[in-house]
């Protein structure tokens, strides 16, 4: 006779991601033979570049499938603090520079190294919601902050100051901002970090769709200061999504400890997509990159516009990324219902507002404009035959 389940406590505080439900029944409708407009998913529809396969492909030619050192490729590390002088005119040590297994692995690493059982880092709500459960995975306490239209669903001075107490060790903030594509400029994050470090505390930044902006590009956080720690990918800009590799640039200090961690937890990143991204910062690559930007804010454009027709308010309006957090009140007091719905009825997949906090969730939806403009322009007119 088996034994019963006995599923560590922790794991009651991680709730699904339930837009990864809707794609998969949209995956299993597509093949039984319905049509569906996917704008649920947050991950680009390009493939990697050329370039950057090509380089892949030379490293497994070559075997290069041994182990790098726990913080990754040495040449990795360098291009990586030469992408920042170039970029934004920041000079980073590449022994700052830690390659990690995506940038979730990042934040993993990170969070263990700074959240002792039952300290608290401060998060918006909305807000991406892995971050509040690998606050959760470490036995620390994510306290979800509120955040409205005004302040661009951004954390502020204010809410440090509101919600700081003396078990709280960091804050986190995200720009561009998943689900919001809002920002922060160079004023906000110096405020924000002077906030933060008035309470001796720290301040993580998000910053995995840098170079996916619609505008003047945006600082990083590290302009402001080098204690601030910030994590990338190689994911969203740069369309390397299945390689699962991303960065985190630490103040030094940190270093010594997150190689230790990094040695037990994961070893190293994965040591082909290391080489292959070496090719990422190259100067045809970036105009593929740039290329692509530029197609997602003529989605932008369109489907900003076209959501508001219909009858959705977005009173924030994106400036990265590729989302649209959209209010659909008009229409229902239960967005997750209404995700559901549009799926079952007329084909459209979208993710629904609980997927990132409980702040006036049922209210919104997010549309992912990571699929084609005919695509959209099907997935607008569904949604405005069925709403009407």
């Amino acid at each position: 006779m088996s034994q019963p389940s006995r599923i560590a406590e922790r794991m009651d505080a991680i709730a699904p991601f339930h837009v990864m439900d809707l794609l998969a029944r949209a995956r299993r409708m597509e093949r039984d033979g319905r049509s569906i407009v996917h704008m649920e998913i947050g991950e680009p529809d390009f493939p990697t570049p050329g370039p950057i396969i090509a380089a892949g492909r030379q490293a497994l030619a070559e075997g290069r499938t041994h182990y790098t050192p726990a913080l990754g490729l040495p040449a990795l590390r360098e291009a990586i603090a030469s992408y920042y002088a170039t970029r934004y005119g920041v000079e980073i040590d590449p022994d700052r520079v830690v390659v990690t297994p995506g940038a979730s692995g990042a934040l993993h690493l990170l969070l263990a190294v700074l959240v002792d059982p039952g300290r608290k880092v401060l998060l918006s709500d909305p807000g991406y919601p892995c971050n509040r459960h690998l606050v959760r995975l470490v036995d620390g306490v994510p306290v979800s902050i509120p955040v409205e239209a005004e302040g661009g669903y951004q954390l502020g001075p204010a809410h440090i100051a509101a919600y700081w107490d003396a078990q709280t060790v960091a804050a986190m903030v995200a720009s561009p901002s998943n689900p919001t594509g809002t920002i922060l400029g160079q004023a906000e994050l110096s405020d924000l970090a002077k906030a933060v470090f008035a309470r001796d505390g720290h301040l993580i930044v998000d910053e995995i769709y840098h170079g996916l902006v619609y505008g003047p590009h945006p600082p990083t956080a590290l302009s402001v200061s080098d204690d601030i720690f910030v994590i990338n990918s190689f994911s969203k800009y740069f369309g390397m999504t299945g390689w699962r590799l991303g960065w985190l640039i630490a103040p030094q200090a940190y270093i010594p400890a997150l190689d230790r961690l990094a040695q037990n937890l994961f070893l190293a990143a994965p040591t082909p997509a290391q080489y292959a991204a070496l090719s990422a910062f190259g100067n045809e690559t970036m105009a593929i990159m740039e290329a692509r930007r530029a197609e997602f804010q003529q989605r932008r454009d369109y489907l900003l516009p076209a959501l508001r027709k219909i009858g959705f308010a977005i009173d924030a309006e994106p400036a990265g990324a590729f989302y649209l957090y959209a209010k659909a009140s008009r229409f229902t007091d239960d967005s997750f219902t209404l995700a559901n719905r549009l799926l079952d009825e007329v084909g459209v997949a979208v993710t629904p507002g609980i997927d990132f906090g409980t702040h006036r969730a049922h209210e919104y939806l997010r549309f992912a404009y990571t699929t084609t403009m005919p695509k959209l322009e099907e997935g607008v007119a569904r949604l405005a035959a069925f709403l009407k």
